[in-house]
């Protein structure tokens, strides 16, 4: 979900573990030419998709790193099916009232700029978390934690799992 650290916790745990940080949307802007609300606008939402299933799996068979999606990425099963085929996926699981106090003063998420705002993110939040909840990994994030505790977490989640971080044992 939106606010819920994917970019800020993504890039700390990339550089604890020394690999590479990608953002999925951005990859998809650059190879556009155009912004996600432009894409959507120009070619529509069904293209988009199209689009971002191929950058995620041309992403995901690339060098090993860490990679952020957005948010809707997930809600999409063969999304879910590949990332979970070609790597591992971690759901920040914030709850709503965390995500509304991240994002309320920002400007920056289309999906918000309706009417009523908060109602929209809890919609959103409510539509959105059956899909999320099937990630491979679930790390729960809280108020008071830093970027360093959450990306700790995550750590932690990851470590737990024989197929994954081995070489931090």
């Amino acid at each position: 979900m939106m606010g819920s650290g994917k970019t800020a916790i993504g890039r700390a745990l990339a550089a604890r573990l020394n690999t590479g940080f990608l953002d999925s949307d951005a990859e998809i802007e650059t190879a556009a030419a155009a912004t996600i609300s432009e894409i959507f606008q120009r070619d529509g939402e069904a293209f988009f998709r199209d689009r971002e299933f191929e950058v995620i799996g041309r992403l995901l068979t690339g060098k090993p790193c860490i990679l952020s999606t957005g948010g809707g990425a997930f809600l999409s099963e063969r999304n879910r099916k590949q990332i979970h085929d070609k790597g591992v996926s971690v759901w920040l699981d914030a709850d709503e009232d965390l995500l509304w106090d991240r994002v309320k003063h920002k400007d920056t998420r289309p999906l918000l700029r309706t009417q009523n705002p908060r109602k929209t993110l809890g919609e959103l939040y409510a539509a959105r978390v059956p899909s999320y909840r099937k990630a491979d990994v679930s790390v729960l994030t809280k108020p008071g934690y830093s970027i360093e505790k959450t990306t700790d977490k995550v750590i932690e989640a990851l470590l737990a799992r024989p197929d994954v971080l081995e070489q931090l044992k």
